[in-house]
C-alpha cells in the first residue's frame, strides 16, 4: 500500500477517500472497483466483498451526485404506502419499515417513502415519484390480483418487487410466505386433534394472497380425507368487524363448525367476539387458528394459535432483491419464498366430545 493510502488507513488523511486510493489499495482498475461497489453481476462475489471491505477501511463513500450522474441512478428504492389499508398504521409496518431502510442501508442506498390516501390518489403519487425521477425501482407491499402498480411499472420499464406473487408474472420479481402452506398446516393441525368439521374465513379477494390461502386450505381438507361444507366457508373478512359478522353466521349454522381457519388474525379476534356472544369457550367449543403473528393475538384470551411472518426480514429480502434487480439480474433468480412460522398457544384444541 503507498503512503498516501496508509495515512488514509490509519485515520492520518483528512481527504476524503477517492475511487482512485481504492483502486490502488487493492490493484484493481476504477472501473471494476465502480461496479463492484454498485453490485454488478459481471463482477464476481469475492472481489464485491474485497472492495466493499477495503471500502470499509478506508472509510469511503461514493458521492450520491457524482453516481447519478454517472449511472443514472439515484440509489434510493421507493415505496409508496397506502394510508387507506385497514392496517396502515399498525406496528407490523414499522418491523418492514426497518427491514426495507436495513438491507438499503448495507449496500450503502437509501429509502424514498411516499403515501398515498387513498386506491385513486395512488397511481397519481407513483407517476409524480417517476417523473421527478425520486426512485430507481420500487418495492410494492400487499400484491394485489389486478395490480395498477404492476401495470404501470411494466409500462415504464421501472424495476420494481412484489411482496407477494402474480398470477401473470411477466416482469416480476417477488418475495413471498407461502401462506397457502400454512392453510394446509392449520387443516392438518386441527383435524390431528379430532376436528372434522373445519370452517374457513378468507381475507380480501381483491389480494394475490386469498386465492392462494383458500387453495391450501382445501388443500387440507382433501389431505386430511375430510369434505368441505360451502355454507362454512367465507371471505372478504380483514378486521375484527368483518371476522365476527362473518363468524356469526357460520356459527349460526344448522351444523356449525368446530373448528375455524382465518387467513388473517384481525379476522380471527372478530372471530372471538362472536363465539363470546354466543357462549363458546375458545379452546374447547370451538378452536381458531390465525394467520400473521400480530401482537394483538398473544394477548387475546386464550392467547391465538397462529402462523407468524418475520415482516423484518421480509423488508430485508425485498430490498435486496430489487436492487439485485436493478443491477441486471435475471427474474428466476429474483423470485423468493419462505414459510410462515407456527405459534401454538390456547385458541386450539380437541373438539366438544359431543362433537367429535
Amino acid at each position: 500500500m503507498n503512503k498516501s493510502l496508509t495515512s488514509i488507513a490509519n485515520g492520518k488523511r483528512r481527504n476524503r477517500a477517492t475511487i482512485s486510493d481504492m483502486a490502488d489499495a487493492l490493484g484493481l482498475t476504477k472501473s471494476t472497483v465502480s461496479r463492484a461497489m454498485n453490485g454488478y453481476p459481471d463482477i464476481s462475489e469475492a472481489t464485491q466483498l474485497r472492495v466493499k471491505r477495503m471500502a470499509e477501511k478506508l472509510s469511503y463513500r461514493p458521492l450520491s451526485h457524482a453516481q447519478a450522474i454517472k449511472t443514472g441512478r439515484t440509489r434510493s428504492l421507493g415505496l409508496v404506502l397506502q394510508l387507506s389499508d385497514h392496517d396502515a398504521q399498525r406496528p407490523f409496518l414499522a418491523e418492514f419499515l426497518a427491514g426495507l431502510s436495513a438491507g438499503a442501508h448495507a449496500e450503502g442506498w437509501t429509502m424514498t417513502v411516499a403515501a398515498s390516501e387513498n386506491n385513486e390518489d395512488l397511481i397519481e403519487t407513483f407517476r409524480a415519484l417517476l417523473r421527478d425521477g425520486k426512485a430507481d425501482g420500487f418495492i410494492l407491499p400487499r400484491a394485489m390480483r389486478n395490480d395498477p402498480r404492476v401495470r404501470l411499472l411494466r409500462e415504464a420499464e421501472v424495476p420494481f418487487v412484489l411482496f407477494g406473487r402474480q398470477e401473470d408474472d411477466t416482469d416480476c420479481a417477488w418475495f413471498d410466505i407461502l401462506g397457502e402452506d400454512a392453510m394446509r398446516n392449520a387443516v392438518m393441525h386441527l383435524a390431528a386433534l379430532g376436528h372434522r368439521r373445519i370452517g374457513f374465513i378468507n381475507g380480501g379477494t381483491q389480494y394475490a394472497y386469498a386465492p392462494l390461502r383458500e387453495q391450501g386450505f382445501r388443500q387440507g381438507m382433501k389431505d386430511a380425507d375430510l369434505p368441505v361444507d360451502p355454507d362454512l366457508v367465507a371471505e372478504d373478512a380483514v378486521t375484527i368487524r368483518d371476522g365476527a359478522a362473518v363468524a356469526n353466521g357460520l356459527l349460526n349454522n344448522k351444523t356449525p363448525p368446530t373448528a375455524i381457519v382465518c387467513a388473517v388474525d384481525f379476522a380471527a379476534l372478530g372471530v372471538y367476539e362472536a363465539a363470546k356472544k354466543l357462549g363458546l369457550v375458545i379452546g374447547q367449543d370451538l378452536s381458531i387458528v390465525g394467520y400473521d403473528g400480530i401482537p394483538e393475538g398473544a394477548h387475546a384470551q386464550p392467547p391465538l394459535t397462529t402462523f407468524s411472518v418475520d415482516n423484518k426480514v421480509a423488508g430485508e429480502r425485498l430490498s435486496h432483491i430489487l436492487m439485485r434487480r436493478i443491477h441486471g439480474e435475471e427474474l428466476d433468480q429474483l423470485r423468493e419464498t419462505a414459510s410462515a412460522t407456527f405459534v401454538k398457544r390456547g385458541s386450539t384444541g380437541p373438539p366438544p366430545p359431543s362433537q367429535s
